[in-house]
């Protein structure tokens, strides 16, 4: 028997704010594309309707991704860290991802870390 909806949900830890992280993916390039913000309701949304949903934070409203744009969000697969606390979103992607027109949000700056040491042969 597989689990409903609401029991995948119930294993999300929200933050205080009732938020969960949402990394979202293109699901064949495994490109990472954004980062939103979902709570229960958005969760549900995205996993039900096969449209990325997220909760605006800055706006305290729902965003569907594309509504305005045409750049939608197609769900393909989402999963919930080790934690709990964060969710991977499969999509696939049609047009920009970043509300600059960039195929993804993090193209922008590069924050030139400093490379760790080789792994022992």
């Amino acid at each position: 028997m597989s689990e409903t909806v609401d029991e995948r949900i119930a294993r999300v830890t929200f933050t205080g704010d009732g938020l969960v992280a949402a990394i979202i993916q293109q699901w064949d390039t495994r490109e990472v594309l954004m980062l939103g913000w979902m709570d229960a309701e958005a969760l549900r949304r995205t996993l039900t309707e096969g449209r990325v949903t997220f909760w605006s934070r800055s706006r305290q409203e729902y965003w569907r991704k594309g509504d305005t744009s045409g750049n939608i969000q197609l769900v393909r697969g989402a999963r919930l860290d080790c934690d709990g606390d964060a969710v991977l979103v499969e999509v696939e992607q049609v047009g920009p991802a970043c509300h600059t027109g960039t195929r993804t949000c993090f193209d922008a700056d590069d924050l030139e870390a400093t490379r760790g040491p080789e792994l022992p042969a």
